[in-house]
């Protein structure tokens, strides 16, 4: 069954895995701007990563028939540091009109620090001026829920319409505040930490599947870049219909990808 992993971090993954992705039915991928695993010496170093993002991954998902589009920003474990985060917000501009580019992200709140929430604000400043969707990163474990209040406040005094920004790393104590305020709500299915599979789908049977979404967050740690189509496994052995499943692993990252005129699967 196709499907789209609307979060993943190919930078950090093989060749191989975009082969085995493919095999396994995958037709588009979405890669928002991360950290990168350690803390980059100058701002001018994201203008490489940028370009990584907008020239690099896209040829080599092609390779495979795959659809490859990005999410632009500083990430929050990036903007404690006000004045590096703004030099790098300042390139970004320069790379919005590129084809594969959907907006901003993922942006939000690591440690929920004072810095990490201005640089948020003037991350959904720019998203509001240049009209573009978002990607939220919610913050892990015991700070999750303060840290998703404290991220849709933001965007509800940012002015931005709750159905164009997707907030990911739902669990289960966030996600029912994340859909009641309009939100979109992403689940990302890690092996161990954040959403298994089994929770995900867990998740689904109690909250339903409106506007929500799953994905694999593949990156450097702990994860696997096959844990959609796992994800629709365990949705068939629970005995969830093909189009149930096919909601969630399709048509909903779709249609809100879609709000973007630059994501097109329709030849898919």
């Amino acid at each position: 069954m196709k499907y789209i992993d609307p979060h993943i971090h190919m930078v950090s993954r093989t060749t191989d895995d975009y082969s085995r992705m493919a095999l396994a039915g995958c037709v588009a991928i979405t890669e928002p701007a991360f950290w990168a695993g350690f803390d980059r010496s100058s701002p001018r170093g994201f203008e490489d990563y940028y370009r990584q993002l907008t020239e690099t991954e896209p040829a080599r998902a092609a390779q495979y028939g795959i659809h490859h589009h990005c999410w632009l920003c500083v990430n929050p474990k990036e903007a404690e540091d006000i004045g590096f985060a703004r030099e790098v917000m300042s390139i970004i501009p320069d790379f919005m009109d590129r084809p594969n580019v959907l907006g901003i992200g993922e942006i939000g709140l690591n440690k929920n620090s004072r810095n990490e929430l201005v640089i948020l604000e003037e991350h959904l400043a720019l998203a509001k001026n240049m009209n573009q969707l978002v990607l939220v990163h919610t913050p892990h474990l015991e700070d999750k829920l303060k840290g998703t209040r404290l991220i849709m406040d933001a965007i509800a005094n940012a002015g931005l319409e709750p159905d164009r920004v997707l907030i990911d790393h739902v669990e289960e104590h966030t996600v029912s505040e994340v859909l009641d305020r309009g939100f979109w709500a992403g689940m990302t299915l890690y092996p161990e930490t954040k959403c298994t599979p089994q929770r995900a789908v867990d998740i689904l049977e109690r909250y339903g599947t409106e506007r929500i979404w799953m994905n694999s967050a593949g990156d450097w740690g702990p994860s696997d870049p096959l844990a959609v189509p796992k994800a629709q496994v365990e949705m068939r052995r629970r005995g969830h219909t093909d189009q149930m499943i096919h909601r969630v692993t399709w048509e909903n990252p779709k249609t809100f990808l879609s709000r973007s005129q630059r994501f097109n699967v329709e030849d898919a």
